[in-house]
């Protein structure tokens, strides 16, 4: 699995913060809302298996989906989970435990993000953070997706400033890690997205 971030406890709380647009809600209710604003997107990337099921549900076929057969740290419905096996996909998987942010996933979302082709990324683990490297990685222009569990699903525009502002918030947790050596290199692919 390789090198990896872990998001501390202490940390968690700067994460709880939505980082894009709120649509409140929920179902396909809550996508039909957020469909009015989304534009043509360069890249429309979805983060997590119930958001991810509505949207597809919907007729708005992301470029990226990233999902676990999970939601809210429990199994996701059989609903939900033949609901995101899309067959216009092409599926990797990637090893990702709860709570941290492997090198593996970074290169996963970074090569789904520069495909062609539609591309469905199975996160064996938990893909909870999954977001951060998609906003770090997707060129601008593009739309990042995820759930906010019991609330609706955040719709986050790819701008420098939005970079920025994550970069920011990655960087207090390299602070916070034991083994900034080790990760040095996973920083350096997510700071390497500085004009996309």
């Amino acid at each position: 699995m390789g090198p990896q971030i872990v998001l501390y406890e202490q940390l968690r709380p700067l994460f709880s913060k939505i980082f894009g647009v709120l649509y409140t809600g929920s179902g396909d209710d809550t996508i039909r809302e957020l469909s009015k604003d989304l534009g043509s997107p360069t890249k429309l990337i979805s983060v997590g298996d119930v958001t991810t099921f509505h949207l597809l549900n919907s007729d708005i076929i992301p470029d990226v989906l990233i999902v676990d057969d999970r939601t809210k740290r429990g199994p996701a419905s059989d609903r939900v989970v033949v609901g995101t096996k899309h067959k216009g996909f092409t599926e990797i998987f990637v090893d990702n435990p709860a709570g941290v942010i492997t090198e593996d996933l970074i290169d996963a979302v970074e090569n789904a993000i520069k495909s062609d082709e539609h591309v469905r990324i199975f996160v064996r683990g938990e893909e909870d953070l999954a977001a951060l490297p998609a906003i770090l990685t997707a060129p601008s222009g593009s739309v990042v997706l995820y759930g906010q569990p019991d609330k609706g699903v955040v719709l986050v525009r790819i701008t420098q400033s939005k970079k920025e502002e994550i970069r920011g918030l990655l960087n207090k947790i390299i602070e916070a890690q034991d083994n900034k050596e080790e990760i040095r290199t996973i920083w350096r692919k997510l700071d390497g997205h500085q004009d996309h």
